[in-house]
């Protein structure tokens, strides 16, 4: 996890080198940073408010109606900004804590629809332009748009050529629902962190260095582009500035449909983020295939 000030700069050179969304989250604790980075910005003329497009994430134990408003008002004042582009439910998943565990019973306590319900209100509020969710199933974005009255502009997941989520996508494609995609390089920097060091190793795979080679580009660039061919907006990570540059560089070239192919067909398909953590033989996911709705 990257230091204060590593932050702030990651972001300031994102912004200045183009990048234009920058996806945050309550969670992930850096969000005062972040908005170090951004009156830097706008003191300086880079970019005004309205040229940028920001992501926060309510953590899971702010899903009570109360809890929803006083999150997004932490949020704003963190990043020193009036108002979010895109706000989301981080997980389908409730805790009493600001950790990684699930309150166990049964059923959500509060239910996903009052959480919903809540940042609905902030839409008619002014205080985020649009609303969506992150790591939902098919089958409980599906529940959810049973009683939606704003629909999800986006669902948040991990995709990349080991976790194509072909399914999913075309689920939220067919419900206009669009997919951003997190993990789009495999996620190196999180093996340790996310205990999955005996997994593949995409940036690795033989026939995307090929690719990469041929082409005269990094791995990196060729995962980033496929993601955008695969008809997802995506959000790699990086607090390295030539990298965070060199990931920018994936708008004035395409791969070829034999190489997006070549990619879209790797396997084992398997998925980084499990989540385990969140399994509880108390309830409500009392299996990994509970979180995930087996998709």
């Amino acid at each position: 996890t990257a230091g204060a000030a590593e932050t702030s700069q990651a972001v300031a050179v994102a912004i200045r080198s183009g990048y234009r969304h920058i996806d945050c989250a309550e969670f992930y604790k850096n969000q005062a940073e972040i908005g170090q980075a951004l009156k830097e910005v706008f003191d300086e003329g880079v970019v005004k408010r309205e040229d940028l497009f920001l992501t926060s994430k309510v953590w899971n134990n702010h899903h009570s109606k109360a809890d929803v408003k006083s999150a997004i008002n932490n949020t704003l004042r963190d990043l020193g900004v009036s108002y979010l582009d895109l706000y989301l439910i981080h997980w389908p998943v409730v805790s009493d804590a600001f950790d990684l565990s699930c309150t166990p019973g049964e059923t959500l306590q509060p239910p996903i629809r009052e959480t919903w319900e809540a940042m609905e209100e902030l839409v008619q509020q002014g205080l985020v332009k649009s609303i969506g969710v992150s790591n939902f199933s098919a089958k409980k974005l599906g529940d959810l748009l049973t009683y939606a009255k704003i629909v999800p502009a986006v669902n948040q997941v991990e995709v990349n050529p080991h976790w194509r989520q072909d399914n999913l996508i075309q689920f939220c494609r067919s419900n206009g629902v669009h997919v951003t995609a997190y993990s789009p390089l495999g996620s190196p920097g999180n093996s340790a962190e996310w205990n999955f060091e005996d997994a593949p190793t995409l940036l690795e795979e033989p026939v995307l260095k090929a690719i990469a080679q041929r082409l005269g580009r990094s791995p990196a660039q060729c995962l980033i582009r496929w993601a955008i061919q695969h008809g997802t907006s995506v959000i790699p990570k990086s607090t390295n500035p030539d990298r965070i540059k060199s990931n920018f560089d994936v708008l004035s070239w395409a791969l070829s449909k034999e190489d997006y192919d070549a990619l879209h067909s790797l396997e084992p398909q398997r998925r980084l983020l499990k989540a385990e953590w969140y399994v509880n033989a108390d309830g409500p996911y009392k299996t990994l295939v509970d979180l995930w709705d087996g998709e």
